[in-house]
């Protein structure tokens, strides 16, 4: 099982510098990966299909630009213009058929070129992209429905290479892993061992359908017990708070009968999915028990260290031990039972005897022991009705990750970067007025 740092003897002596994590390991990230999972769990998902990925497809996803193969059975996009960055070799018809081709980059990988479209066709018609750990849900801008309904492949090339998330996927998939200190020491020593695993990238396609966010929740997982549920959506809903115990029983008993024993990591989150009428829950995704995953209503400080199920009955364990050194013990009280009119010479009546003798029996223990396990619950935290943050409908879901990556990289650089970037960009300025000037004279000379 793995140990928690103690945050409460060390913030006697010093502050926390760092969230107490267990260590986050590579083999970790990978089991949350969606290939690693949805075989196991696949009658519990929506319906998807996997594509594995080629190396060459992965460099098309990495590279700069989007450029678009031709769609032979669909319509012609020409919308793209110049200033877009989006290019398809449908754009320019009057070009000769080699370059055509060479415009055309499902050259290098026509098998996962013809998969997605067959795939897309198999699923309805309507599919939802993602690999192997993020969908790209801050690139729905680009779509034209403005969801992330893709109906076509170009659909789905263009929200892959347009998302910061699944950027991430791809370059950083290890960031932040424990794993990262041994490796740099690896690579000192020369040692082979520093090159990572691996990673078998996929392409998930799953059937498109409407998901009422009202009813998608977050959970949290720590040493194989449910310790917090969240509402994953920001905005308040009214008819929520009524049905908090039904949501948090039915989350707990899918919990325990699916996902408990079978993951292979004690420390997971997950998203699950509860439609109308609310009696069954659709498993979405699983996610690293790490800093790169959303918290959403409770924050991570809050996550590691509150006191959960294992504490609790480590308490009641504890009273329950000093309660019989000193001599006490636990009676439960019920009802007088009437005499069963029907019940042949009082049988009945000696057989409730009995089990009444039975449950005041101190040796028999178990019905307190499964009294005391119900009294803790997770806590299921909601969108308050008063939460100011759930009227701010002015800001765009996942507006932080539209700033240029130049005018962050600068300002976590701290005030030296963002001098250096402001006199890059007064260069920028110059360079470009400097050649519009000159545009503007060559016309007037002409």
């Amino acid at each position: 099982m793995v140990e928690f740092e103690e945050p409460q003897a060390s913030s006697a002596a010093a502050p926390l510098t760092r969230l107490p994590f267990p260590p986050v390991t590579k083999q970790h990230i990978l089991n949350c990966s969606f290939h690693a999972w949805h075989p196991k769990y696949r009658k519990f998902t929506p319906k998807a299909r996997l594509i594995p990925l080629s190396r060459s497809f992965l460099d098309y996803l990495r590279a700069d630009g989007i450029v678009l193969p031709p769609d032979d059975e669909g319509p012609r996009r020409d919308w793209s213009d110049d200033d877009s960055g989006i290019f398809s070799s449908t754009e320019n018809p009057d070009d000769d058929d080699d370059d055509d081709e060479d415009a055309d980059p499902s050259r290098e990988w026509p098998e996962i070129h013809s998969a997605i479209r067959e795939t897309i066709a198999e699923l309805g018609g309507k599919v939802c992209p993602k690999l192997n750990w993020s969908a790209p849900k801050d690139a729905t801008w680009i779509n034209a429905t403005n969801t992330m309904d893709c109906r076509s492949p170009s659909d789905v090339y263009m929200m892959l290479k347009s998302s910061d998330f699944v950027t991430h996927d791809l370059e950083h998939a290890f960031a932040d892993t424990d794993d990262d200190d041994e490796d740099t020491k690896a690579l000192r020593e020369g040692s082979s061992s520093a090159i990572d695993p691996e990673i078998p990238y996929h392409l998930v396609l799953r059937k498109f359908f409407m998901i009422n966010p009202s009813v998608e929740f977050r959970c949290f997982v720590r040493h194989r017990r449910l310790l917090a549920i969240t509402q994953r959506d920001p905005n308040h809903y009214e008819f929520l708070s009524p049905m908090i115990g039904q949501l948090r029983s039915v989350i707990q008993s899918f919990f325990n009968e699916h996902l408990c024993a079978s993951f292979p990591d004690p420390n997971f989150v997950f998203d699950v999915y509860i439609p109308p009428k609310h009696d069954k829950v659709w498993l979405i995704d699983i996610n690293p028990w790490a800093q790169r995953t959303d918290p959403l209503l409770f924050s991570w400080l809050e996550l590691l260290t509150m006191s959960g199920p294992e504490e609790f009955e480590a308490k009641m364990k504890k009273e329950k031990d000093e309660e019989e050194k000193e001599g006490f013990v636990r009676l439960q009280l019920r009802p007088a039972q009437q005499p069963t009119p029907t019940s042949p010479s009082g049988t009945a009546n000696e057989d409730a005897d009995d089990s009444d003798a039975d449950t005041a029996t101190p040796g028999h223990s178990d019905d307190d022991e499964e009294a005391d396990e119900e009294i803790w619950i997770p806590e299921l935290r909601l969108v308050k009705k008063d939460d100011p943050e759930a009227y701010s409908f002015a800001s765009p879901a996942y507006s932080a990750h539209k700033l240029p990556k130049d005018v962050v990289d600068a300002s976590n650089a701290g005030e030296g970067g963002m001098r250096e970037f402001a006199e890059r960009w007064k260069e920028i300025l110059a360079r470009e007025q400097a050649a519009d000037a000159n545009y503007d004279s060559s016309d007037d000379e002409a």
